[in-house]
């Protein structure tokens, strides 16, 4: 039997144990790393009063998407109904780079008192759809979300849903290329992403006779498309179901759709975020 000097032992134990250090130190780093790049699935403030839409017409369609948000989160959160602000600022066939986030955001520029809580980003609808055009909405995602929390405001972006028939540019596989970009966008930038697309694609995956684009371009939403649209916000901002709001546009959807599209959207919601009920 070999006897080790008592100098070779003790030094053989400590490079075991600065091995095992460096590591457990390497493997803590490497999880906090991996943790830090989650994608965010809520965001710290799940009650927003102030709230700023930025988009184009697809938010201002149908008596403009805010507007049903507001008085969904009015029926379900009434305590803060009168504390809600509410602002949308579109312009019409616009892309990210055409809205000037610095004016927006000095909230007086718009009648506001104080600093929105939550900004709405929605990109135009063809960002998506080239190389040039996805590195474009990857820079002013970018650029903007820094304006945003330079106010101490959240973000969150809406992604858009895909073009059907009669569109010229309607295709199978766009859906794909827009959750991508917009993941892409939401992991790089830590920015929540609200999945109306997504919502779109389920509900005629299910529904095919639903109408969600208005027939004429397959491109705007119909007031159906709206108001998932707006059930798809609600959940995803409020962590909330929309299920079960009576909300239905002053009698205009009824009841059979509401609850169709109500289902459609806490499913997609529920799925895109790993929510548990």
């Amino acid at each position: 039997m070999v006897i080790l000097p008592f100098n070779l032992i003790v030094n053989n134990i400590m490079k075991k144990y600065i091995f095992i250090t460096v590591l457990s130190f390497l493997t803590l780093f490497l999880n906090l790393d991996s943790l830090a790049d989650e994608p965010i699935k809520a965001l710290e403030n799940q009650r927003a009063n102030r709230i700023l839409f930025v988009g184009n017409s697809y938010l201002y369609y149908n008596d403009s998407l805010h507007n049903h948000v507001r008085r969904m989160a009015a029926e379900r959160f009434p305590e803060n109904a009168k504390l809600s602000v509410y602002k949308s600022a579109t312009i019409g066939g616009s892309k990210l780079s055409h809205h000037n986030l610095h004016y927006l955001m000095g909230t007086e520029n718009i009648g506001v008192k104080r600093n929105f809580e939550l900004v709405i980003l929605q990109g135009g609808s063809s960002e998506p759809l080239s190389e040039d055009s996805r590195q474009a909405f990857y820079h002013q995602v970018e650029e903007k979300a820094g304006i945003i929390r330079a106010k101490g405001s959240e973000i969150a972006l809406y992604m858009t849903h895909a073009y059907v028939e009669p569109h010229k540019a309607s295709d199978s596989n766009m859906i794909n290329l827009i959750k991508r970009t917009y993941l892409k966008a939401g992991d790089d930038n830590n920015i929540l992403v609200i999945p109306v697309g997504l919502a779109f694609a389920r509900a005629y995956e299910r529904y095919p006779d639903l109408r969600l684009h208005k027939v004429f371009d397959g491109s705007h939403p119909s007031l159906l498309g709206t108001y998932l649209a707006a059930c798809v916000v609600f959940a995803s901002i409020f962590n909330s179901s929309s299920v079960g709001l009576t909300y239905d546009y002053f009698d205009t959807i009824s009841d059979d759709n509401k609850i169709v599209l109500q289902d459609i959207a806490d499913k997609t919601v529920a799925d895109f975020y790993g929510r548990q009920d």
